[in-house]
């Protein structure tokens, strides 16, 4: 009766975050709207940026508590990599939510240029994982926690550039929002941002919980259950920018969320004082950071292409593949996982 109990109220305070997330996170894609506008910055860039930022604070604040708190790095890494793999995944679901044409065909090209620095950031992370403790240290930090930093910085510096440069060839849009002043919009983001955030904070402890009481490994645990978890507000985020017509503030949040991800690696190596995190996790990440590269590889392959059909009707090849790469990569974590 006790655990029963127990359980009960670990779900109830997982669907109050949920719900919390999902009025916030359309507040906050709605308001993220209109300072894309206002500012006439594009959508692609608020969703790389400013958006993607706020949505992957849980994974921050999840990760470095991982390892300066629990001492699971395991955990910490399986959250970063999980999230990006299911982010990706987030991709078919808005397919689901747009039935009139791809959102492939729709979506900005330039979303190639936030992918490929996915790619790379990714890849690195990859390799460091499978190298371990064989990449020389700084300290108790791996080299390459600097590498990735400053190519996040490389990739944000490039991205902005590059869609300036775009927003001033672009002629201006008839308002959506003419009732909505800049500054209203931006006390509203930041209000909404407060709220995802700190529901968003609290997810990976309760799904950690949840997950614990079925006795399955941290990496499984970290990649499938915490991942979920910190990545509710990418969903709700970007599900509610679709029903506003911001297709390109959804997509730009996903891809820029990734790129956050590798910077939040980067953050819980330098949380992590035992040593360079990647001399004390598993190997089978490296299979996650694999999954994510093919998945946005997939997504870079889509973008270029602009297929006009849905083979699936609801869906193309692009969203089954992206479905296909991530129950293969859970089911492979689950059975080597540590």
């Amino acid at each position: 009766m006790f655990a029963g109990s127990a359980m009960f109220l670990v779900l109830l305070q997982f669907f109050l975050a949920t719900a919390v997330i999902g009025v916030a996170g359309y507040q906050l894609s709605r308001y993220g709207d209109v300072i894309a506008e206002r500012t006439g910055v594009g959508r692609t860039l608020i969703g790389v940026v400013m958006v993607a930022v706020v949505t992957s604070l849980p994974e921050l604040a999840s990760g470095v508590s991982a390892v300066a708190v629990a001492h699971v790095p395991n955990i910490a890494i399986g959250d970063a990599l999980g999230s990006c793999i299911f982010n990706l995944l987030i991709l078919l679901f808005l397919e689901l939510g747009h039935p009139r044409a791809s959102i492939y065909t729709l979506a900005a090209q330039s979303h190639i240029l936030s992918s490929g620095f996915c790619v790379v950031l990714i890849g690195i992370v990859g390799l460091s994982v499978l190298v371990g403790d064989q990449l020389p240290a700084i300290g108790h930090v791996g080299l390459y926690t600097p590498v990735i930093i400053l190519g996040y910085v490389l990739a944000m510096d490039i991205v902005l550039r590059y869609e300036l440069r775009e927003a001033r060839s672009r002629p201006p849009e008839e308002p959506k929002y003419p009732d909505v002043s800049l500054r209203r919009a931006v006390v509203g983001y930041a209000v909404s941002a407060a709220a995802v955030v700190a529901a968003g904070i609290a997810l990976p402890f309760i799904g950690a919980a949840l997950a614990r009481t079925m006795g399955w490994n941290n990496s499984f645990v970290g990649t499938l259950f915490v991942a979920f978890s910190t990545s509710l507000p990418e969903l709700a985020v970007s599900l509610a920018a679709l029903r506003l017509g911001a297709l390109d503030l959804a997509i730009g949040n996903l891809l820029g969320s990734n790129l956050f991800d590798m910077v939040i690696i980067a953050v819980d190596d330098l949380a992590y004082t035992t040593g360079p995190i990647f001399s004390h996790t598993t190997p089978a990440h490296a299979g996650t950071a694999v999954s994510a590269i093919v998945m946005t590889g997939a997504v870079i392959a889509a973008l270029f292409y602009r297929p006009a059909d849905r083979t699936f009707r609801a869906f193309g090849w692009t969203g089954l593949f992206l479905l296909v790469i991530y129950a293969i990569n859970s089911y492979l974590l689950f059975l080597f996982g540590e």
